[in-house]
């Protein structure tokens, strides 16, 4: 059984952000995938937000490729002035009269997390994670929250020292809930909210959001039906999909 998980320290709603060159064709990618629009604005620069409410993606209008984990609390100030007190430095920090309250830092294998102001009308996706669900759910796909993509799993990023890096994002509010040696050292850890897949390996370079699923050659083989494009195949049921964005999003079959 795994330990409880933590309360969050970063804020109240948590979600990956990405950039698009194309709002609109982000969409209708993530919608392929189980996804759907919940909110649209223009401010400070035009954005989608989407969920398959196991997961919240927030696609930003930006050319240039980008992905953060970012955090969206009520008291962003107060979050960044406890994080100080631990050690950790911020790569951005807002002016006291900016209308968007945003700080930005980077964890020691160059991930983005953002901590903003939260905005009105955002809200938790009410949907399980397989951190969320019960063990026994895992080998059934109608209980499922993402009947397409399966369950959402982790954001897995890799490391150069797995040490290292669970030291910082435990300062972060984060518990290391599973560690592993095999086939590389990883551990999975969460804060309550995100859940991030920590992996010192050379295998991959990016971070990529992750699905696992029962039936997830089935699954895979319905996207392709209905058009899915640039992935690699990694192995039987195993996908790795370049998004619009020249982001990742992994679909693993379980076990």
């Amino acid at each position: 059984m795994l330990p409880p998980l933590p309360t969050p320290i970063l804020g109240e709603i948590n979600a990956v952000t990405i950039s698009s060159p194309d709002l609109d064709q982000s969409l209708a990618f993530y919608q392929r995938l189980g996804f759907k629009e919940i909110f649209r604005e223009n401010f400070p620069f035009p954005w989608i937000q989407v969920t398959d409410e196991a997961l919240l993606i927030m696609v930003r209008q930006d050319k240039d490729p980008y992905l953060a984990l970012t955090y969206y609390s009520t008291d962003a100030a107060s979050v960044a002035v406890s994080l100080e007190a631990k050690g950790i430095s911020f790569t951005y920090k807002p002016n006291p009269t900016d209308p968007l309250q945003r700080y930005v830092l980077k964890s020691p294998d160059e991930l983005t997390i953002s901590i903003i102001t939260i905005p009105y009308g955002f809200r938790l996706p009410s949907g399980k994670t397989m951190l969320t669900m019960k063990p026994d759910e895992y080998g059934r796909p109608e209980t499922y929250t993402n009947q397409i993509a399966g369950m959402y799993g982790e954001l897995a990023h890799p490391v150069k020292d797995l040490g290292v890096s669970i030291a910082f994002w435990e300062k972060m509010g984060f518990i290391a809930l599973s560690k592993m040696s095999s086939p590389h050292p990883w551990a999975i850890l969460s804060d309550g909210l995100s859940i991030l897949g920590l992996h010192q390996t050379t295998q991959f370079s990016y971070p990529a959001i992750t699905y696992f699923a029962a039936d997830m050659k089935t699954k895979i083989q319905a996207l392709k039906q209905n058009g899915l494009e640039n992935f690699v195949e990694q192995g039987a049921g195993n996908i790795c999909i370049t998004t619009p964005e020249q982001q990742h999003i992994n679909l693993y079959s379980m076990g």
